[in-house]
Protein backbone atom coordinates (compact mmCIF):
# COMPACT_ATOMS: atom_id res chain seq x y z
CA UNK A 1 0.00 0.00 0.00
CA UNK A 2 2.93 2.36 -0.11
CA UNK A 3 3.36 5.11 -2.22
CA UNK A 4 5.43 5.31 -5.25
CA UNK A 5 4.39 7.67 -7.78
CA UNK A 6 3.67 11.21 -6.21
CA UNK A 7 2.11 12.22 -9.78
CA UNK A 8 -0.28 9.70 -10.10
CA UNK A 9 -3.24 10.46 -8.16
CA UNK A 10 -4.70 6.61 -7.97
CA UNK A 11 -2.04 3.68 -7.97
CA UNK A 12 -2.50 -0.16 -8.72
CA UNK A 13 -0.90 -2.96 -8.17
CA UNK A 14 -1.65 -6.67 -8.78
CA UNK A 15 -0.93 -10.12 -7.23
CA UNK A 16 -1.43 -13.06 -6.30
CA UNK A 17 -5.17 -12.02 -7.45
CA UNK A 18 -5.53 -9.33 -5.59
CA UNK A 19 -5.45 -5.81 -6.87
CA UNK A 20 -4.63 -2.94 -4.43
CA UNK A 21 -6.19 0.24 -5.41
CA UNK A 22 -4.75 2.95 -3.29
CA UNK A 23 -6.08 7.06 -3.73
CA UNK A 24 -2.70 9.03 -3.60
CA UNK A 25 -3.22 12.50 -2.88
CA UNK A 26 -1.89 12.42 1.05
CA UNK A 27 -1.38 15.99 1.34
CA UNK A 28 -5.15 16.52 1.00
CA UNK A 29 -6.21 13.18 2.90
CA UNK A 30 -6.91 11.71 -1.01
CA UNK A 31 -9.76 14.38 -1.36
CA UNK A 32 -11.08 13.98 -5.02
CA UNK A 33 -10.10 15.96 -7.84
CA UNK A 34 -11.29 15.59 -11.09
CA UNK A 35 -8.28 14.30 -12.57
CA UNK A 36 -8.20 11.23 -9.19
CA UNK A 37 -11.81 10.52 -10.35
CA UNK A 38 -11.18 10.06 -14.09
CA UNK A 39 -8.37 8.08 -13.11
CA UNK A 40 -10.26 6.29 -10.24
CA UNK A 41 -13.11 4.70 -12.74
CA UNK A 42 -10.51 3.72 -15.16
CA UNK A 43 -8.50 1.72 -12.57
CA UNK A 44 -11.57 0.19 -11.41
CA UNK A 45 -13.56 -0.36 -14.74
CA UNK A 46 -9.84 -2.04 -15.20
CA UNK A 47 -9.68 -4.50 -12.55
CA UNK A 48 -13.29 -5.51 -12.42
CA UNK A 49 -12.54 -6.67 -16.10
CA UNK A 50 -9.92 -8.75 -15.15
CA UNK A 51 -10.93 -12.50 -14.25
CA UNK A 52 -7.42 -12.88 -13.02
CA UNK A 53 -8.44 -10.57 -9.90
CA UNK A 54 -10.55 -12.17 -7.43
CA UNK A 55 -9.97 -9.38 -4.77
CA UNK A 56 -9.67 -5.73 -4.58
CA UNK A 57 -8.72 -3.54 -1.92
CA UNK A 58 -9.23 0.13 -1.96
CA UNK A 59 -7.30 2.11 0.17
CA UNK A 60 -5.84 6.18 0.99
CA UNK A 61 -2.05 7.08 0.97
CA UNK A 62 -0.94 8.55 4.01
CA UNK A 63 -3.18 9.71 6.77
CA UNK A 64 -6.26 9.36 5.34
CA UNK A 65 -8.92 7.33 3.64
CA UNK A 66 -10.43 9.85 1.37
CA UNK A 67 -12.28 12.85 2.79
CA UNK A 68 -14.50 13.47 0.25
CA UNK A 69 -14.52 16.00 -2.93
CA UNK A 70 -11.83 18.23 -2.72
CA UNK A 71 -13.74 21.56 -1.78
CA UNK A 72 -11.11 23.85 -3.30
CA UNK A 73 -12.98 22.84 -6.70
CA UNK A 74 -16.09 24.21 -5.27
CA UNK A 75 -14.67 27.90 -3.69
CA UNK A 76 -15.71 30.73 -5.47
CA UNK A 77 -12.85 32.15 -7.73
CA UNK A 78 -14.94 33.94 -10.53
CA UNK A 79 -12.34 32.64 -13.15
CA UNK A 80 -13.73 29.02 -14.27
CA UNK A 81 -15.97 28.84 -16.95
CA UNK A 82 -19.71 27.88 -16.20
CA UNK A 83 -20.69 24.49 -16.87
CA UNK A 84 -24.32 23.70 -17.64
CA UNK A 85 -26.11 20.96 -15.49
CA UNK A 86 -26.71 18.41 -17.31
CA UNK A 87 -22.86 18.81 -18.31
CA UNK A 88 -21.79 18.39 -14.36
CA UNK A 89 -24.71 15.82 -14.49
CA UNK A 90 -23.28 13.60 -16.65
CA UNK A 91 -19.48 14.03 -15.44
CA UNK A 92 -21.10 12.85 -11.58
CA UNK A 93 -22.69 10.37 -13.40
CA UNK A 94 -19.39 8.93 -15.20
CA UNK A 95 -17.41 9.42 -11.78
CA UNK A 96 -20.40 7.32 -9.94
CA UNK A 97 -20.09 4.82 -11.70
CA UNK A 98 -17.02 3.57 -9.60
CA UNK A 99 -19.87 2.43 -6.86
CA UNK A 100 -21.65 0.52 -9.60
CA UNK A 101 -18.81 -1.24 -10.44
CA UNK A 102 -17.71 -2.16 -6.82
CA UNK A 103 -21.13 -3.52 -6.20
CA UNK A 104 -21.27 -5.61 -9.67
CA UNK A 105 -17.52 -7.11 -10.26
CA UNK A 106 -17.27 -10.52 -9.83
CA UNK A 107 -14.48 -9.64 -6.96
CA UNK A 108 -14.85 -9.17 -3.67
CA UNK A 109 -13.95 -5.57 -2.75
CA UNK A 110 -12.54 -4.61 0.81
CA UNK A 111 -12.35 -1.16 2.18
CA UNK A 112 -9.47 -0.33 3.96
CA UNK A 113 -10.08 2.89 5.62
CA UNK A 114 -6.73 3.55 7.29
CA UNK A 115 -7.71 7.23 8.62
CA UNK A 116 -10.21 10.47 7.42
CA UNK A 117 -13.19 8.56 5.85
CA UNK A 118 -16.02 11.40 4.89
CA UNK A 119 -18.37 12.28 2.33
CA UNK A 120 -17.93 10.59 -1.16
CA UNK A 121 -15.22 8.58 1.03
CA UNK A 122 -17.70 7.11 2.79
CA UNK A 123 -20.09 6.02 0.20
CA UNK A 124 -16.91 4.47 -1.77
CA UNK A 125 -16.15 2.56 1.38
CA UNK A 126 -19.82 1.41 1.41
CA UNK A 127 -19.78 0.18 -1.89
CA UNK A 128 -17.36 -2.05 -0.74
CA UNK A 129 -18.40 -5.61 0.22
CA UNK A 130 -16.28 -5.39 3.20
CA UNK A 131 -14.77 -2.95 5.24
CA UNK A 132 -12.39 -3.25 8.00
CA UNK A 133 -11.03 0.04 10.11
CA UNK A 134 -7.70 1.08 11.38
CA UNK A 135 -7.94 2.37 14.69
CA UNK A 136 -6.51 5.37 13.22
CA UNK A 137 -9.77 5.80 11.20
CA UNK A 138 -13.29 8.18 11.70
CA UNK A 139 -15.84 8.13 9.96
CA UNK A 140 -18.28 11.18 9.11
CA UNK A 141 -20.77 11.94 6.03
CA UNK A 142 -20.16 15.65 5.82
CA UNK A 143 -22.25 16.39 3.25
CA UNK A 144 -24.96 17.99 5.27
CA UNK A 145 -22.34 20.46 6.24
CA UNK A 146 -20.82 21.07 3.12
CA UNK A 147 -24.04 22.16 1.86
CA UNK A 148 -24.35 19.11 -0.36
CA UNK A 149 -26.98 16.18 -0.60
CA UNK A 150 -24.65 13.28 -0.79
CA UNK A 151 -23.03 11.15 -4.11
CA UNK A 152 -21.16 7.58 -5.31
CA UNK A 153 -24.52 6.23 -4.04
CA UNK A 154 -24.16 7.25 -0.20
CA UNK A 155 -27.88 7.42 0.81
CA UNK A 156 -29.13 4.15 -0.95
CA UNK A 157 -26.00 2.08 0.36
CA UNK A 158 -25.87 3.34 4.00
CA UNK A 159 -29.92 2.64 4.88
CA UNK A 160 -28.65 -0.62 3.86
CA UNK A 161 -25.90 -1.49 5.86
CA UNK A 162 -26.99 0.63 9.19
CA UNK A 163 -30.42 0.80 8.92
CA UNK A 164 -32.52 3.66 8.20
CA UNK A 165 -32.34 5.56 11.34
CA UNK A 166 -28.64 4.97 12.02
CA UNK A 167 -28.05 6.19 8.36
CA UNK A 168 -30.24 9.43 8.46
CA UNK A 169 -28.61 10.09 12.16
CA UNK A 170 -25.31 9.72 10.28
CA UNK A 171 -26.31 12.48 7.47
CA UNK A 172 -28.24 15.07 9.30
CA UNK A 173 -26.03 15.00 12.68
CA UNK A 174 -23.06 14.91 10.59
CA UNK A 175 -21.51 13.08 13.70
CA UNK A 176 -18.33 11.55 14.34
CA UNK A 177 -17.74 7.82 14.35
CA UNK A 178 -14.36 6.19 15.94
CA UNK A 179 -14.17 2.59 15.05
CA UNK A 180 -15.78 1.22 18.21
CA UNK A 181 -18.71 2.57 17.51
CA UNK A 182 -18.40 1.53 13.36
CA UNK A 183 -17.94 -1.89 13.97
CA UNK A 184 -20.85 -1.81 16.81
CA UNK A 185 -23.07 0.24 13.90
CA UNK A 186 -21.69 -2.54 12.00
CA UNK A 187 -20.44 -0.18 9.52
CA UNK A 188 -17.21 -2.28 9.35
CA UNK A 189 -16.53 -6.00 10.69
CA UNK A 190 -12.85 -5.43 11.65
CA UNK A 191 -10.96 -2.39 13.84
CA UNK A 192 -6.93 -3.06 13.94
CA UNK A 193 -4.38 -1.53 15.34
CA UNK A 194 -2.87 0.66 12.81
CA UNK A 195 0.83 -0.33 13.45
CA UNK A 196 0.13 -3.49 11.91
CA UNK A 197 -3.10 -2.31 9.56
CA UNK A 198 -1.16 -3.00 6.34
CA UNK A 199 -0.57 -6.24 6.84
CA UNK A 200 -4.17 -7.65 8.71
CA UNK A 201 -5.64 -6.26 5.20
CA UNK A 202 -3.03 -7.91 3.14
CA UNK A 203 -3.64 -11.26 4.75
CA UNK A 204 -7.20 -11.15 4.58
CA UNK A 205 -7.38 -10.13 1.03
CA UNK A 206 -5.02 -13.56 0.23
CA UNK A 207 -6.90 -15.66 2.01
CA UNK A 208 -10.29 -14.53 0.02
CA UNK A 209 -8.23 -14.93 -3.22
CA UNK A 210 -7.85 -18.13 -2.37
CA UNK A 211 -11.07 -19.52 -2.09
CA UNK A 212 -12.75 -20.86 -4.76
CA UNK A 213 -13.67 -18.05 -7.50
CA UNK A 214 -17.00 -19.30 -8.90
CA UNK A 215 -18.21 -19.32 -5.27
CA UNK A 216 -17.06 -15.82 -4.25
CA UNK A 217 -18.71 -14.48 -7.40
CA UNK A 218 -21.76 -16.46 -7.14
CA UNK A 219 -22.26 -15.43 -3.54
CA UNK A 220 -21.51 -11.81 -3.98
CA UNK A 221 -24.24 -12.00 -6.99
CA UNK A 222 -26.83 -13.72 -4.43
CA UNK A 223 -26.44 -11.21 -2.28
CA UNK A 224 -27.15 -8.74 -5.23
CA UNK A 225 -29.47 -10.16 -6.00
CA UNK A 226 -31.42 -10.01 -2.33
CA UNK A 227 -31.00 -6.14 -2.91
CA UNK A 228 -32.92 -6.36 -5.70
CA UNK A 229 -35.25 -9.19 -6.22
CA UNK A 230 -38.36 -10.67 -4.16
CA UNK A 231 -37.83 -14.11 -2.74
CA UNK A 232 -38.68 -16.90 -4.91
CA UNK A 233 -37.33 -15.15 -7.82
CA UNK A 234 -33.50 -14.66 -5.87
CA UNK A 235 -34.03 -18.22 -4.40
CA UNK A 236 -34.48 -19.89 -7.84
CA UNK A 237 -31.26 -17.87 -9.11
CA UNK A 238 -29.82 -19.03 -6.04
CA UNK A 239 -29.80 -22.52 -6.90
CA UNK A 240 -28.69 -22.29 -10.30
CA UNK A 241 -25.61 -20.60 -8.97
CA UNK A 242 -25.03 -23.08 -6.49
CA UNK A 243 -25.54 -26.37 -8.86
CA UNK A 244 -23.46 -25.02 -11.50
CA UNK A 245 -20.82 -24.43 -8.63
CA UNK A 246 -21.58 -28.24 -7.61
CA UNK A 247 -20.64 -28.93 -11.27
CA UNK A 248 -17.28 -27.59 -11.21
CA UNK A 249 -13.67 -29.53 -10.25
CA UNK A 250 -12.76 -26.79 -7.46
CA UNK A 251 -16.18 -28.53 -5.57
CA UNK A 252 -13.94 -31.78 -6.05
CA UNK A 253 -10.79 -30.05 -4.96
CA UNK A 254 -12.42 -28.83 -1.69
CA UNK A 255 -13.88 -32.37 -0.55
CA UNK A 256 -10.06 -34.04 -1.24
CA UNK A 257 -8.28 -31.18 0.42
CA UNK A 258 -10.91 -31.88 3.44
CA UNK A 259 -10.55 -35.20 3.67
CA UNK A 260 -6.95 -34.85 3.39
CA UNK A 261 -6.33 -32.65 6.04
CA UNK A 262 -4.50 -29.70 3.45
CA UNK A 263 -5.39 -26.37 2.25
CA UNK A 264 -7.74 -26.41 -1.00
CA UNK A 265 -5.99 -25.54 -4.94
CA UNK A 266 -8.46 -24.07 -6.08
CA UNK A 267 -8.43 -23.13 -10.06
CA UNK A 268 -11.74 -21.35 -10.86
CA UNK A 269 -12.68 -24.24 -12.87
Amino acid sequence: MGVHDAENPVLLDRSEGVAHITLNRPDRLNAMSDAMLDRLVDVVAEVTADEQVRVIVLTGAGRGFCVGGDLDAFSASGDAEPVSRGASIEKLHRHMRTSELLRSSHAVSIAAVNGACAGAGLSLAAACDLRVSSSAAVFRSAFVDAALSGDFGGTWLLTRLLGESRAKQLAFLNQKVDPGTALDWGLVSAVHPAETFESEVRDLALSLAKKAPRALAGLKANFSDAARLGFSEASAIEAERHVDCARTTDLVEAANAFLERREPRFTGS
